[in-house]
């Protein structure tokens, strides 16, 4: 075969351009994806998962590799995602184990990957799902306010980490059937919240608020649990961010999330160590028995800057966003032998109420258990890494 001296030119640039690719550095948000996929082959198995379930921290790191997949094309990650919830939904959107009687908001958090999941793959079953979520919202408990019990189980209790796993959602189906409804009512759970679970003083937010006042962690004046815990202002800060993406720029009420995301950019650094790293009990640092968590670091580091890229707050936030990255690097961040990356210091689970009772004092929060690579912490760590890459 005879070549032109321009089609020779194309096959050499052509050529060139392929091995620099193959010559770039795999980018680290990669690495740790590929890291949690081979500590967690599928999918379930995320957060230590024991067994197929709708958990809401897999749904978080699903929805992560989701991210990821859109990023850079690769297609392994938007597959490892599917197989999970082609396993757990059936033709009729039925998902495993889930019971709607529980009127659980946890239940919520994974049926976000759903509408990306749907839009590209066309299966029926996954719109099915979506509005089988949507029918135990419709009939949720909520505050005389309007705010989501955060579970049947704990009645009359608003808890930041309830408005992340639904608020979000309901503003994705809102623009999912072009209904505004949807939006007037997420705005309104969010600024009820900041107004029960905000102290005035340090402005933090406590992690939940009883209506009630008849839980022994409520204070009996104000109803707000004792303590500032990372992790639920975490939950707080990506709530505010993530619902901005489908509520339209000019709607009502709008910038009143976008003002409570600026107040709370402006309020955390002040709580932010010399190495850049927020505390499990934010107010607290160095205090005994506090540490360097990492899912809160994370979900700041991711939050502030997703609202930085957006424009919601001033792009010297970005620097927070760069400092608490610098820090998970040098503290919480290790590479094993096999060249995977780990994530230490994740605090497993925390809670207010249940059996053994958990009281939200200082010391409960504390002494929590603590583990490596839980998905409430390498799930924004690889959505943050991804928001700083842009």
């Amino acid at each position: 075969m005879l070549f032109t001296t321009k089609t020779t030119y194309i096959l050499v640039f052509l050529i060139f351009q392929v091995l620099c690719l193959q010559a770039q550095p795999v980018k680290l948000y990669q690495q740790f994806a590929d890291s949690e996929i081979k500590r967690f082959p599928e999918a379930w198995q995320l957060d230590h998962g024991k067994r197929l379930y709708f958990g809401y921290a897999q749904g978080l790191g699903c929805l992560a590799m989701l991210k990821l997949w859109e990023k850079t094309t690769d297609q392994r990650y938007f597959d490892y995602v599917e197989a999970w919830a082609d396993t757990i939904i059936n033709e009729n959107g039925d998902i495993h184990l889930y019971k709607i009687e529980a009127y659980n908001i946890d239940y919520i958090n994974p049926a976000k990957i759903l509408f990306t999941l749907y839009d590209k793959t066309g299966k029926a079953k996954y719109q099915r799902a979506i509005e089988k979520l949507m029918g135990q919202l419709k009939h949720h408990p909520r505050t005389l306010e309007g705010v989501y019990w955060h579970k049947l189980i704990y009645p009359h209790q608003i808890w930041l980490d309830g408005i992340y796993m639904g608020d979000p959602f309901v503003a994705a189906y809102g623009k999912f059937v072009n209904d505004s409804t949807y939006f007037d009512d997420v705005l309104n759970q969010i600024l009820v919240t900041a107004k029960h679970t905000r102290d005035k003083k340090t402005g933090l937010y406590y992690h939940a608020w009883d209506e009630s006042r008849k839980q022994q962690w409520a204070n009996k004046e104000t109803g707000q649990s004792p303590n500032f815990w990372g992790r639920s202002v975490g939950w707080w800060f990506m709530a505010l961010v993530d619902v901005l993406d489908f509520i339209p720029a000019d709607y009502p009420k709008r910038d009143s999330v976008t003002t409570l995301l600026a107040d709370l950019a402006d309020t955390l650094p002040r709580y932010q160590d010399e190495e850049g790293l927020w505390w499990q009990v934010l107010d607290k640092p160095h205090a005994d028995g506090n540490y360097q968590e990492a899912s809160v670091n994370a979900m700041f580091m991711y939050a502030y800057a997703k609202a930085v890229n957006k424009g919601y707050i001033a792009k010297k936030y970005k620097r927070i966003a760069e400092k608490t990255w610098s820090g998970i690097e040098r503290k919480l961040l290790k590479r094993e032998a096999d060249g995977s990356l780990t994530l230490m210091q994740c605090n497993a689970v925390a809670g207010l109420g249940g059996h053994p009772y958990r009281d939200g004092s200082y010391g409960y929060y504390v002494n929590e258990r603590v583990r490596e690579n839980d998905s409430k912490a390498t799930g924004p760590l690889i959505m943050g890494l991804l928001e700083l890459d842009k």
